[in-house]
């Protein structure tokens, strides 16, 4: 079973050996926060940020990589946290939809954006598209729309709110 993450740095249950249980311990920046936890060597990132550590911003769709509900930044990288084992992000930086807005509560201005140009509808997909559109930005910083379109493909909406990302995209790269 799952130790319960902590952010204070102790390290497993006094007299547990992580180890004989198939639990590794990890230590990693979540958010600009230090976390620490004790993990199964086979769970999933996105079930240690959802049920773990209660950031439920983080969706799962698809379980297989493909529709990007589980988009997170890892070391400013863009991965889907339903195929990333947690032991990987030991000693990495993890950023997830819940970093985005400053402490303040202000938006990003692509999170403005999404909201002024309706590039959402249901909202399921929306901390994934947002996610990866944050990646898009960083490396990009004013992509056309054929970039925009190639670089989302992998964030998928049912709702087809599509033409409304790109252009609250576009509107952040303005």
């Amino acid at each position: 079973m799952t130790e319960a993450a902590r952010a204070d740095g102790a390290g497993a249950a006094a007299g547990a050996d992580p180890a004989v249980a198939g639990e590794v311990a990890i230590a990693f920046e979540l958010n600009g926060h230090s976390v620490s936890a004790t993990v199964p060597a086979d769970q999933l990132l996105l079930h240690l940020l959802r049920d773990d550590l209660d950031l439920t911003g983080t969706k799962e769709g698809c379980s297989i990589g493909v529709c990007g509900l589980c988009s997170v930044l890892v070391d400013d990288r863009l991965l889907s946290a339903c195929l990333l084992p947690a032991v990987f992000v030991n000693g990495s930086r993890v950023r997830t939809i819940e970093s985005l807005a400053g402490a303040d509560g202000h938006l990003t201005p692509l999170q403005d954006e999404f909201i002024r140009k309706g590039g959402f509808q249901c909202g399921i997909c929306t901390p994934g598209q947002i996610i990866a559109a944050t990646a898009l930005l960083a490396e990009i910083p004013r992509p056309t729309e054929p970039e925009i379109r190639d670089w989302m493909k992998g964030n998928l909406c049912r709702c087809t709110g599509y033409t409304q990302i790109v252009e609250a995209i576009q509107g952040a790269a303005r």
